[in-house]
């Protein structure tokens, strides 16, 4: 048995997506609470990222649509949540690269601008950065943990990449002999 992902349905391809979204999330959750890596407001973004793809695909998969529309519009959502996810990574790790007298200053957590703050000037504070995320507290094979979830997001874009293209309908027809 040979595995032919262009020939794919939408439901697969949703499955894996919401699979590997499942992945990522189990390693950012034992990473928080079994190593102890408190998360910084931009590995919180990347993380709703990770969820939003999520969603979309387990959408996809329950309706399972046999038409071109509906895996393009499964699609492209999820794909949108990966790009959006792999800005906030790249960001991430730009900051991270930032000589220290360069690096903003830290901000007010999370929590607290989400109570006192509107949620467009909340985006808009942390994606300019602050000093927490600029730190490198944990490398594994000389790549941070943002680095790795930029390798994450960019293997997930598959998925609605997979999805896109079934959509466009341009899936190789496997050649099986008559018997």
């Amino acid at each position: 048995m040979t595995i032919q992902p262009m020939q794919w349905s939408v439901r697969r391809w949703s499955l894996a997506g919401l699979a590997f979204c499942a992945l990522m999330m189990g390693v950012a959750l034992v990473l928080e609470h079994v190593v102890g890596l408190e998360p910084c407001p931009l590995c919180i973004f990347q993380r709703v990222a990770v969820l939003s793809a999520a969603a979309v695909f387990l959408v996809a998969a329950l309706h399972d649509p046999v038409g071109r529309l509906g895996a393009g519009l499964y699609g492209a959502l999820s794909l949108a949540a990966v790009l959006g996810g792999i800005g906030v990574a790249g960001r991430h790790l730009w900051l991270q690269s930032l000589p220290p007298d360069q690096v903003p200053s830290c901000g007010p957590g999370l929590d607290y601008m989400l109570d006192v703050l509107p949620m467009q000037e909340v985006v808009s504070m942390v994606l300019s950065g602050s000093g927490e995320c600029a730190e490198i507290d944990f490398l594994f094979l000389g790549v941070s943990l943002p680095g790795w979830t930029l390798v994450g997001f960019l293997v997930l874009a598959l998925f609605p990449l997979g999805l896109l293209w079934r959509a466009l309908g341009r899936q190789r027809r496997a050649s099986v002999p008559s018997a």
